[in-house]
């Protein structure tokens, strides 16, 4: 980004000054005293310059002498370039002030966000799904130009865009990284991934990290290195294809759930975090079960509970297992059984 030459402006500032304070001192020299003149002093002296300058022209201080009005005359002429320069300076800086606010230098006071490093198609896939479940997102890029791609598709709202080298963890501050919920890290291969990763981790410690990986045996490195969740794009997809082939229903159903439902009829799997004001808190998890669907009309598919920092799923448990504050509810739901559990939870969904 060209940022404005500070020096290069105050020397200038300064210049004009020694310049207009000789010219003062000259038109003094040449007027103090002289019968009829009118420049007698400093004041008198600084008066005309500023009249002249701003184009007042009052007229009451005037130079009479031939001198005198050759130096008045510089005054004037002089004018144009002062203000050239005034409106070019301002002219700079309302340029330099939008451009830092385009590429992200203000920061940003997202919270509980998600901050992807890096910049690709799949990581404007990933925004879409994550923007549509009402979730804000900073995108941290090195490519300029795709600031002005992210600005095309998203609201400043929802996403924000840092210019940045990945490297510049100062700078990364910006995208209000230590209040962020998950730091996606979305590099170009695994090898990067993984060098970033223990760079990050040596300022930004305690943060969760997702990576998707090309080399699903690497998950273990990933993971030892200190990503939260490591993925593999070619298990899933391998996954995926395998149940198209002998189960395509349960297939376009998974594929479904595991996304964003962006219609009434479509549906997705979500989790509630279990908050005090929850009624369902001390109901046992059958309970849960048929009371939710009555209610909301959603399936209660699983419980999380987090244990020493560790969460342990519980897949449809059997038995009574009671519901405690700071459990996860894992549960399939459409759009509308999504705003009636929202009224009944008070929170919204994720983690």
């Amino acid at each position: 980004m060209k940022r404005p030459n500070y020096r290069q402006a105050f020397v200038t500032i300064l210049a004009v000054v020694v310049v207009y304070a000789l010219l003062i001192s000259l038109l003094m020299y040449l007027e103090s005293g002289v019968p009829g003149g009118k420049i007698n002093t400093l004041q008198d002296a600084i008066w005309y310059m500023v009249a002249t300058l701003t184009s007042v022209g009052y007229g009451d201080i005037v130079p009479v002498t031939f001198w005198g009005r050759n130096v008045g005359l510089i005054f004037l002429l002089s004018t144009f370039g002062v203000y050239g320069f005034i409106i070019g300076q301002i002219a700079n800086l309302m340029s330099t002030l939008k451009e830092q606010k385009e590429l992200g230098l203000n920061g940003t006071h997202f919270k509980n966000h998600v901050v992807m490093i890096g910049w690709n198609d799949f990581g404007q896939s990933v925004i879409s799904h994550l923007v549509a479940a009402g979730r804000q997102v900073a995108v941290v890029t090195k490519d300029r130009s795709s600031i002005d791609i992210i600005h095309e598709f998203y609201s400043t709202d929802n996403v924000y865009t840092l210019y940045s080298d990945y490297n510049n963890f100062e700078l990364l501050e910006k995208s209000n990284l230590k209040e962020a919920s998950v730091v996606f890290i979305n590099l170009a291969d695994d090898t990067e991934k993984l060098v970033y990763i223990i760079n990050i981790k040596k300022h930004f410690q305690d943060l969760n990290y997702v990576v998707t990986l090309d080399n699903g045996n690497l998950k273990n490195t990933f993971v030892n290195a200190g990503v939260t969740y490591a993925i593999s794009k070619n298990e899933i997809s391998s996954k995926l294809l395998a149940s198209y082939i002998y189960e395509p229903d349960v297939a376009i159903f998974s594929e479904e759930i595991i996304a964003y439902a962006h219609e009434d009829h479509e549906y997705d799997m979500k989790e509630f975090l279990m908050i005090e004001s929850n009624p369902f808190i001390g109901m046992p998890y059958e309970k849960a079960f048929f009371d939710l669907k009555k209610q909301c009309n959603v399936v209660l598919i699983g419980l999380v509970r987090v244990n020493e920092g560790k969460r342990i799923m519980h897949k449809n448990p059997e038995g009574g297992i009671p519901i405690q504050l700071g459990d996860y509810l894992l549960m399939l739901m459409d759009r509308k059984g999504q705003d009636r559990l929202k009224r009944v939870f008070n929170i919204e969904e994720g983690v």
